[in-house]
Formats: structure tokens, sequence, C-alpha cells
């Protein structure tokens, strides 16, 4: 019983030993920044070289390839356009962050001082092209050499994450007034100047037309290697409606596209349905009105005793009142009996009958 009891207990420290080793160096590789490193630091052309590195992404896909006008630390002068994109290279990274792959050497369309490039394409964490870069010195044999040129420009910006739209529809719009939003994008400056107040063009397209652009300024500062939320603001025409697609474009690039679907205003549809109902029946009204008020009173007199009262018994005539004696009235005939004559209860001939 006691031997047991002792093999699970160095069982277990030793479970406990190899946890705590494993912490620090754990955490210690997820604070790792990303590093490369190269078989030789330099070679021909149609040579091969081996590029291996490590502390990257696990999953994530790197694009490997070989740029002129590049500095350790400050990147290539000219993007990719310097890179000799055909004999470029794809490597994954491994679950440890490491990965390894061979690369060609070629020689890039722009003069040394020459660099290996190493950038992130896609990662499994959502970031985006070109966050993660990591620039190694490289000299491509007999390939011409000039001095870097001078940096110019406001830097160059990318996207980071997916664009998304924000804000809601007021009481106004469903009836026709224009829809307003705001478009909500990460940028990354990827250059070597810091990017101050740029000014972006916003549009929206409908079907297959082309968009309109308006130019937006954003205010502040983007230093090179750090990221900004940039918020601006797109508006359609009043009354639009349909599927469109909102586009932000900079230094002539686009961006970032985003859907947009938009209701139709069903109260402009419920105003002229109403206005078709109303209108008619106004019109009727005052054309009556008009007809009543033109006509002669002797025609509307008759037409006013033949109406029935609202028990459905006619109205009686109105009394004319006594007429006026005129000479050429006929005399009115007395009775032919007169007052004297007249037979009454006590008369012989009443009695006798009696």
């Amino acid at each position: 019983m006691t031997r047991p009891r002792t093999t699970v207990l160095t069982a277990l420290l030793f479970a406990l030993l190899a946890a705590l080793t494993a912490g620090p160096s754990a955490a210690a590789r997820a604070a790792e920044p990303p590093a490369v490193v190269l078989s030789q630091k330099e070679g021909g052309k149609g040579g091969t070289l081996t590029v291996s590195g490590s502390g990257w992404q696990p999953g994530a896909l790197l694009m490997l390839l070989i740029c002129g006008q590049g500095e350790p630390g400050k990147g290539v002068v000219g993007g990719t356009n310097s890179c000799a994109n055909t004999d470029g290279r794809a490597a994954t990274v491994d679950a440890r962050g490491a990965f390894s792959s061979r690369l060609p050497v070629a020689e890039p369309p722009k003069p040394c001082p020459c660099v290996v490039h190493v950038a992130v394409v896609t990662s499994p964490r959502g970031a985006a092209a070109g966050t993660d870069t990591v620039d190694v010195a490289f000299t491509v044999a007999g390939h011409p050499t000039a001095p870097l040129p001078a940096a110019t420009g406001d830097g160059r910006l990318a996207v980071l994450t997916s664009a998304r739209l924000e804000g809601s529809s007021g009481v106004l719009v469903w009836f026709g007034a224009p829809a307003r939003r705001e478009v909500v994008v990460t940028v990354g400056n990827l250059g070597q100047n810091a990017v101050k107040d740029p000014v972006f063009e916003v549009g929206s397209r409908h079907g297959v037309l082309s968009p309109q652009y308006e130019e937006q300024q954003w205010r502040g500062t983007i230093q090179p290697g750090r990221k900004a939320l940039v918020k601006l603001p797109v508006e359609l025409t009043a009354g639009a409606h349909g599927d469109y697609r909102v586009s932000v474009r900079y230094g002539g690039k686009v961006l970032v596209e985003q859907p947009w679907a938009v209701g139709r205003p069903w109260g402009v549809t419920l105003f002229w349905l109403l206005l078709a109902l109303v209108v008619p029946a106004a019109l009727f009204r005052i054309g009556m009105a008009v007809v009543d008020r033109v006509r002669p009173p002797d025609a509307r007199a008759p037409a006013r005793r033949r109406h029935p009262r609202r028990g459905g018994t006619p109205a009686p005539a109105p009394d004319p009142g006594p007429r006026p004696a005129s000479a050429d009235a006929p005399t009115a005939v007395l009775p032919w009996f007169t007052p004297d004559s007249a037979p009454s209860d006590n008369s012989p001939t009443t009695k006798g009958r009696s």
C-alpha cells in the first residue's frame, strides 16, 4: 500500500514540475517576436537558399520574396513593386510558430541593397496582410547596387480589418429622406513616413454604374507601423433604395468595398395612395357645392321638399298663410240657413221627431 502511494505522488510531482517548466516557455514563445534566419547571406541568380523562421502565428500563410531597395527595419521602398514577385514562394507556419522553405535566388527589378522580405498573407486569428513583416539583408551577386532613394510621400495605408457600416435610418428616411451611414475601418501605416490628416475618397454605386467619389478628410496622424480607427460618413440621394456598394479609396487605390441594402421608402407610396383618394373626394365635394350655388332658387325649393326625413316620413309642405283678397276673387257663398232659422234642439220639429 505504501509503494503505490509513493509512485502516485512521484508522478504528480513530475507532472507539476513539467507544467511549471512549460508555462514560462510557452509564455515566452507567445511573446517572442517573429524572426527569420537565412542559410546564406549571399547568392547568385539561379541558386537557392533556405529561409527559416520562428515566433510567427500558427497556421499563418507567409509570402517570401527577394526585393531591391530594401533595408532591415525600414522596409522596402516602392513596396512589392521592387520585388521579384514571379520567383516568390509561400510557406505555412506550423503549430510551434516555425516554418522553413527553399527560395530561389532571383534578381529583383530594383537595384540592391536587397533583402529577403517575409510577410503575412492570411492568418487564422484575423490579422490582415502586411501586419507582420520581417526583412533580412541579402546580397544578390552580380546585381547592380545604388543608394536608397529619399523617402517621399505620406506613407502607405493598408486595411487591417474588414469594414462595417454604422448608424440607423430615421423616420424621415421612410418618407424618402437621404439615408446616412458611417464607414468604419481600421487602417495601418505600412510606409516609412507618418500620415497626417489623410484624405480618403468615399463613393457609392448601384448596379453596374461606377461610383461617384467625394473627398472626406480624416483628422489625425498615423505613425509608421501604427494603426487607427477611421470613420467616414457616406450619404445616398433622396429616395434611393436597393442594393448599393460603398467604396473607400486612398491614393487612387480602392481599400475596401462594403455592401449596403437600403429599404424602399414605403411612406412615399402611402402618401401618393392617400393623395389619390383624398383629392378626387375633395374635388367632388367642391363641384357639388358649386352646382348647388349656381342652381336657381325655384329649382332648389322643390328638390328640398322632395327630400324625405330621416325617419322616412316626408316633410309637410310649408303653410302659405292667409292669402290677400282681390277684386277678381269670387265672393264666399253663405250657408242656406241663417243663424235665426238654424235648427236647434228646442224647435217643435225636433221635439216632434224625437
